[in-house]
């Protein structure tokens, strides 16, 4: 890339091609092999803020890609990897309209030096590259079926935050994957660029950030996919101008070129909605419009502290049969800190699936003599039979009862009022900073799901729509254990405090 790459545009056009250390380090992760010479990823997406250098920096890669050594030839006797060229190149700029493949598409010639164009044969088209060793580089925009087939060395997937269901993205991104699925050694690949996404409008951009945190978190295989980010920190403050500016600085990384005080006026612009400012600027994820949680208020709350056997805690379950998931989550009293104990989910590709109710049951048992549960609500739908036994069987535990006919029983069908109120408080917890949690995956899925649904009595929550496939049982889980909370530090029945009798 230095050799044979200049800048594109800008003060320095024409100097030669640098990577700053930020961009280095992104890419020895992207071409990271294994103990066998494989890419340890098999697709990427990177997420930088507005102005980064996102373009100019794939450009670099595509042209690496296209003629550089990208594939692995051989080890040397030290044990230091040799590339060589890839013998049939075919890349694609992928994107939904032909102006996002612009965007790339239009740095690749002036990259390129011309001692470059001449010692590659580099033929610059408009909308397709060939050059000497028989590849090609082409623009792609959304037509599923004409993508469909093709075996593409390398594609880059632009701006995949505004890749929906209703513009052929989700599909042209399946057809992607599928093509590159069919590479002859395993080494096609994929990298999408990307600003942040809307949560709950269902792009690509968060259907791979979803795959990424329940790796992560441990809820699926890592099946290779190199996700980087780099993010203002949950705290920085949009009217705080000091804690503006070391969040813009902390989400810029390396491109030193852009102006913070600058955009420190555009975020302060009142034409700047303040999710524009955290999407574009701060690159963090940002609440839909009905969202009921700020995914920036709720990572503020994380906290690495864990429970420990013997707190006192109170607990909320909310149980689902099938599709809908099953969730049991303590909160401390001493702090109001949620950690799930655990939230059963339905496995992919398992139609048939039933949640195992003795696994449900034992693991009610085992926190249940685990820690010191003071409170227990549990949603009775689906779960009748299970909550009445466990009324029973922890009634003499349990210092405070969930409603007037059970001990542990509460029917969310019913007390809309109380399930208003009590989700009002919470959210307002949350947005004050404090309640903690232990950044759980899982739970912060579920609780980012979650969306405001209004009524008579105020705010309270939902699922997107009834059929979402996006589970909320965890964060309605969570908030039973904090109405029980609630009820039992209005009670005074505490844990070893003393009644005192007057006469």
């Amino acid at each position: 890339m230095t050799e044979n790459l200049v800048q594109a545009d800008g003060p320095d056009a024409g100097s030669k091609f640098r990577l700053t250390r930020e961009q280095l380090r992104i890419l020895l992760r992207w071409y990271e092999l294994d103990d066998g010479g494989r890419f340890r990823f098999r697709r990427g997406v990177l997420r930088r803020m507005k102005g980064w250098g996102k373009d100019p920096f794939i450009a670099a890669v595509v042209w690496f890609e296209a003629l550089g050594p990208c594939r692995f030839a051989r080890w040397t006797a030290d044990g230091r990897p040799v590339g060589k060229q890839h013998p049939a190149p075919w890349i694609q700029i992928a994107a939904v309209s032909k102006d996002q493949t612009r965007n790339t598409m239009t740095l690749l010639g002036p990259m390129l030096s011309k001692d470059a164009q001449v010692e590659y044969g580099v033929d610059l088209g408009k909308e397709i590259i060939y050059y000497r060793n028989g590849g090609r580089i082409e623009a792609v925009t959304s037509s599923p079926l004409a993508l469909e087939g093709g075996r593409p060395s390398y594609v880059v997937l632009n701006e995949t935050q505004g890749w929906l269901e209703n513009n052929n993205g989700i599909a042209m991104a399946a057809v992607i994957r599928r093509n590159l699925g069919k590479s002859r050694g395993g080494d096609a690949r994929s990298m999408a660029i990307q600003n942040a996404h809307i949560p709950g409008m269902g792009s690509v951009a968060e259907l791979d950030y979803e795959a990424f945190v329940k790796v992560r978190g441990g809820q699926a295989v890592d099946t290779g996919i190199y996700y980087d980010a780099t993010e203002a920190p949950a705290t920085t403050t949009l009217d705080d101008v000091e804690s503006l500016r070391a969040g813009l600085i902390d989400a810029r990384g390396d491109s030193t070129w852009l102006d913070v005080d600058r955009l420190v006026q555009e975020i302060l612009d009142r034409a700047t909605t303040p999710e524009e400012a955290r999407r574009f600027y701060l690159n963090q994820v940002v609440a839909a419009s009905d969202a009921l949680v700020a995914p920036h208020e709720w990572e503020a709350c994380g906290t690495d502290d864990r429970l420990q056997p013997g707190d006192e805690i109170t607990l909320g379950f909310d149980g689902g049969k099938s599709d809908d998931a099953t969730a049991l989550v303590a909160c401390r009293l001493s702090d109001r800190l949620f950690e799930p104990i655990k939230i059963w989910e339905k496995p992919d590709g398992w139609p048939d699936w039933e949640i195992d109710r003795t696994d449900v049951d034992g693991t009610v048992r085992w926190a249940m003599s685990t820690y010191k549960v003071s409170g227990f609500f549990a949603d009775v739908a689906l779960w009748e039979s299970y909550v009445d036994q466990w009324s029973q069987d922890f009634r003499g535990q349990l210092l405070v009862k969930a409603s007037p006919k059970s001990t542990v029983g509460w029917d969310m069908r019913r007390g809309l009022m109380d399930i208003t109120r009590a989700n009002e408080r919470l959210v307002a917890a949350v947005t004050d900073g404090v309640v903690r949690h232990t950044k759980s995956s899982v739970l912060t899925e579920h609780v980012l799901n979650a969306r405001r649904r209004l009524n008579q009595f105020g705010v309270s929550f939902g699922k997107e729509h009834r059929e979402s496939s996006r589970k909320v049982d965890g964060y309605a889980a969570a908030l039973l254990a904090d109405m029980a909370r609630t009820l039992l530090l209005e009670s005074g029945k505490r844990r070893g405090s003393r009644k005192v009798l007057v006469l």
